[in-house]
């Protein structure tokens, strides 16, 4: 397996300190503070370590405080209920003594209904679409130094956008985005590790989504942006090794927040997956140009 995939898989898995209470490392990927995805994608494994025979369907998340890469993070797992149907855990996360994550999160035994869900997105298929950390050298000379790790580091997933970002002059545009990934190499065929690790790269590219219609020129503009809650819902079995459609749009900036909302896909169109972010943007000291 491709190392830095399998990294990934490692981070995902977290040492039982108690029978409700478990422990997780962080990597730094070039942000400021711990990756939310990577808290997120956590916290739902501690969760699901605490559920037999049943799957997620959704969870509410607040992001706290940030997180500090150098340190562990405690994940303390709430058993709220478990019902005829349905379980509830409560998850929060602590570094250094205080709460930076709160996590809610239902789980359902399989049983069939109704079925339907919105068509897919008709736009290019991932098939000569450049991954995007293929960035043209003209293009990166004219970044400043601190985002050229972040935008070229190796990743676990390929990522390739259908309208590639021109990050050396960025235009207004739709809240729009529409973004092919999967994993690098195959996984083992554990749902419970496709649907951490599917939380865990939701939260790419989301929050950006709503920045479009403005322009922001990141790395220029002193722009500040976090992730403030996040939730996620499971609706259809997948594979997270397999390439996916995920489909965002930016509704709504207001009050130095922007709301984000996403919708995966298989190639073959169905909708395995939603969610939706709001996150902190705050922009200071912006020439008028």
């Amino acid at each position: 397996m491709d190392p830095i995939l399998e990294d990934l898989i490692r981070l995902l898995k977290l040492e039982r300190i108690e029978d409700n209470i478990f422990r997780g490392q962080s990597r730094d990927i070039g942000s400021a503070q711990v990756f939310g995805g990577q808290v997120l994608g956590q916290a739902l494994t501690a969760a699901s370590y605490t559920v037999d025979k049943r799957d997620v369907h959704s969870l509410h998340a607040y992001f706290l405080r940030r997180g500090d890469m150098q340190a562990p993070i405690v994940y303390e797992v709430d058993r709220a209920r478990d019902g005829g149907s349905f379980s509830n855990r409560r998850v929060v996360a602590i570094q250094h003594g205080r709460p930076i994550f709160n996590m809610a999160a239902s789980f359902q035994a399989a049983e069939s209904g109704l079925e339907h869900q919105f068509r897919m997105p008709q736009v290019a298929g991932p098939d000569g679409l450049p991954d995007v950390t293929d960035i043209p050298a003209a293009e990166l000379a004219q970044i400043p130094a601190k985002m050229h790790r972040f935008l070229t580091a190796k990743r676990p997933f390929e990522f390739r956008l259908v309208e590639p970002m021109d990050l050396s002059v960025p235009r207004r545009a739709a809240p729009f985005q529409y973004l092919w990934l999967k994993t690098v190499d195959a996984l083992p065929d554990d749902p419970d590790l496709h649907r951490n690790i599917l939380a865990y790269v939701s939260d790419y590219q989301l929050l950006s989504t709503a920045t479009a219609p403005h322009g922001i020129r990141f790395g220029v503009d002193d722009v500040r942006m976090a992730s403030l809650d996040h939730a996620m819902w499971f609706h259809r079995p997948f594979r997270v090794d397999e390439w996916m459609l995920y489909s965002m749009d930016g509704p709504s900036s207001s009050g130095a927040r922007g709301l984000a909302r996403g919708q995966f896909f298989t190639a073959d169109g169905t909708m395995v997956a939603s969610t939706t972010q709001e996150g902190l943007v705050r922009v200071r000291d912006r020439d008028t140009d």
